[in-house]
C-alpha cells in the first residue's frame, strides 16, 4: 500500500466533516505520496522522540491523533521546534498524518474507545455546540466516586485522578478525552451524573458540589492515548502486511 493509499482509505474511516472548524489535521508532511509502506509507528503526539524513533527505525510513516503541525508555520527553518521535526522527517522520507477532533467524534474513535474501555453501554454522541464528540453511556450498576475513580486509572494507566464529588452515586457518564471544560454544561443537559475529561478548569471542579454532578479529570495524554490501539487496529484491517508499532509519546511526570 502507498502512502497516498493509507491515508485515502483512512480517511474514509474517519472522515475531514467530522473536524471542529478550528482544527488542522490530515496529511501532515509528505515526501512521496506514491512511496510504499511497509512500517508505521502510531502514536498520540509526534514528539521530537517519536519522530526520531521513526527515523531510526525506518519507519514509512507515523500516524498520529494531536497533529504534527496545528498553528501554520511562519518559516520552515530548524530554529522553530515543528518545522525542525518536518525537516526532519521529510529528509528521512518518513510521511506523518494526523486526525484530531474527526477521531475524537468518529464512530468507533477516541471517546467511544473510552467508554468502552470504562464498559459503559447504551453510549450515544453528546456535545456543546452541535459537535458531537463526547460519549455518554450506562454502567451496569451504580458505584461510588471512589470505585469508579480507581477504574478509570486501571483503564487509562493514569497515575492520579481529580475528582469532584457531588454526593451522587455513578451510573451515567459522560466522557470527553483530552481538554473537557467547553462541554461541562452539555454533559449536564444531556443527563449525566457524571463527567469524566482528561483537563477541567477549576471554576467547574469547584462548583460541582453544587451543580450537582460528579467531575473527574484523569489526564489529557491519558484519556486519549487507548485511541492508539484502535488506530493500530484500523490500520492492520486496511493491510495486514504493514508492520505496525507503537510509541508511548508522553513525557510528563508525576513529581
Amino acid at each position: 500500500m502507498k502512502v497516498r493509499e493509507l491515508y485515502e482509505k483512512l480517511e474514509e474511516r474517519i472522515p475531514r466533516t467530522l473536524s471542529c472548524s478550528w482544527d488542522n489535521d490530515g496529511l501532515m508532511c509528505c515526501p512521496d505520496p506514491e512511496a510504499e509502506v511497509r512500517r508505521v509507528l502510531v502514536a498520540l503526539d509526534v514528539t521530537a522522540e517519536v519522530a526520531e524513533t521513526a527515523i531510526a527505525g525506518r519507519y514509512d510513516a507515523v500516524v498520529s491523533h494531536h497533529p504534527l503541525v496545528f498553528r501554520p508555520l511562519r518559516a520552515v527553518e530548524p530554529g522553530d521546534a515543528v518545522a525542525k521535526k518536518v525537516i526532519r522527517l521529510l529528509s528521512a522520507g518518513v510521511s506523518v498524518m494526523s486526525f484530531h477532533t474527526r477521531l475524537d467524534a468518529v464512530c468507533g474513535g477516541v471517546n467511544d474507545t473510552l467508554a468502552a474501555a470504562l464498559g459503559l453501554s447504551e453510549t450515544v454522541p453528546f456535545g456543546e455546540n452541535g459537535e458531537s464528540i463526547g460519549r455518554i453511556g450506562m454502567l451496569p450498576a451504580p458505584v461510588t466516586l471512589e470505585d469508579f475513580a480507581q477504574a478509570v486509572r486501571r483503564a487509562t494507566g493514569a497515575p492520579y485522578v481529580l475528582a469532584s464529588d457531588a454526593g451522587i452515586p455513578v451510573r451515567r457518564v459522560a466522557v470527553l478525552g483530552g481538554s473537557g471544560s467547553d462541554d461541562v454544561q452539555a454533559a449536564r443537559a444531556a443527563g449525566a451524573d457524571t463527567y469524566l475529561s482528561g483537563e477541567l478548569a477549576y471554576h467547574h471542579l469547584i462548583d460541582a458540589p453544587e451543580q450537582g454532578m460528579n467531575l473527574l479529570a484523569a489526564g489529557h495524554f491519558h484519556t486519549e492515548n487507548p485511541v492508539c490501539g484502535t488506530l493500530r487496529r484500523m490500520i492492520a484491517e486496511l493491510d495486514a502486511d504493514i508492520r505496525i508499532d507503537l510509541a508511548d509519546s508522553n513525557h510528563i511526570r508525576v513529581l
